[in-house]
């Protein structure tokens, strides 16, 4: 084998080779990558700031949407990391392979929690509207949150434990950055990763879509109105918050879902980045899509990217600004 092949050069009879890749293929992706890579930070820190900054964005359903906005920021962050292993060769070390694949498992493992917490909500500002404002509560929200992220890294910590514990144990060669999860471990994290949360964001978005349609008939039928009346008419911007956090889910599932059914078919043990790069990059594109959403639905983040980008969030008692 040619010393250009091998990742380590100097290691020739432990290093792994690097993949034959088109110099311009190489490059293309690079710069591709590091476009979404840049986007993805970007939109979701202008989300992190503007929920963060103004107190009229402090609601509930808000801070649910800060704590995806976190997960969607450091996987922005993580696709450099990924980036690395476009020619097959890892160069920082067991330690960082470890330390990376650990943290974006605990990442995703945060969105899914999220993501079903916000079914949740929005299952309850429809189903429920005249109990919403009682129980969903700034205070119970940020603890589910918390919750949502404690749980996500004792869970994984579990489950990841061997790698945890022999960093690099699975690599056949130096360069390599591979984790490989036993079968045991592998049918828990599906089951509680994906099957059970999946499962739960689609019955309740299904409820959630027969409550509005119901409501939107009555709408039109003043008998029918009457009729509800007596257990609450669901407000139009909690319908309108429903529909576009609604799409925020269908994008995630969408996105999702082919890595996990790749791993459910169990064509590979392993997760090898360089192997699974479509489905990879496709879960962290979903992260660049949900500013993006925002953008479309949410004339609040719209306003607050202009307050933002005009630098007018420094001037005193902006973050009383009015914003919705």
């Amino acid at each position: 084998m040619e010393e250009s092949e091998l990742c380590f050069p100097q290691l020739s009879n432990s290093s792994c080779s690097r993949l034959q890749i088109p110099h311009t293929e190489v490059m293309l992706s690079y710069v591709v990558l590091s476009f979404i890579s840049a986007l993805t930070a970007g939109l979701n820190l202008l989300v992190i700031v503007s929920i963060s900054h103004f107190r009229q964005l402090h609601t509930p359903t808000n801070l649910l949407l800060l704590s995806l906005a976190v997960s969607d920021f450091f996987v922005g962050l993580f696709l450099f990391f990924q980036m690395m292993l476009l020619d097959g060769c890892w160069f920082l070390g067991d330690l960082m392979c470890t330390l990376y694949q650990y943290s974006a498992y605990i990442v995703t493992s945060a969105s899914i929690g999220t993501m079903v917490i916000i079914s949740v909500d929005r299952y309850v500002a429809v189903c429920y509207p005249l109990r919403y404002s009682s129980q969903v509560t700034q205070n119970r929200v940020k603890m589910c949150v918390c919750l949502c992220w404690v749980s996500s890294v004792v869970f994984q910590s579990l489950i990841l434990k061997d790698n945890l514990d022999r960093p690099g144990r699975s690599n056949s060669c130096v360069g390599e950055c591979v984790f490989v999860i036993n079968y045991v471990a592998g049918f828990v994290d599906m089951t509680f990763s994906f099957i059970l949360p999946i499962s739960v964001i689609i019955v309740l978005y299904f409820r959630v879509f027969v409550v509005a349609v119901t409501q939107a008939r009555a709408v039109r039928s003043s008998i029918a109105a009457v009729s509800l009346q007596g257990s609450g008419t669901v407000k139009k911007s909690e319908l309108k918050a429903a529909r576009t956090l609604g799409v925020v889910v269908v994008v995630f599932l969408l996105c999702m879902c082919p890595f996990y059914c790749v791993a459910l078919a169990g064509q590979s043990d392993s997760l090898n980045a360089s192997s699974a790069s479509f489905v990879i990059c496709l879960v962290y594109f979903n992260s660049c899509l949900n500013p993006i959403i925002y953008v479309f639905f949410y004339p609040w983040f719209r306003k607050s990217i202009k307050l933002i980008v005009t630098l007018q969030i420094l001037q005193p008692g902006s973050c009383q600004a009015i914003m919705l």
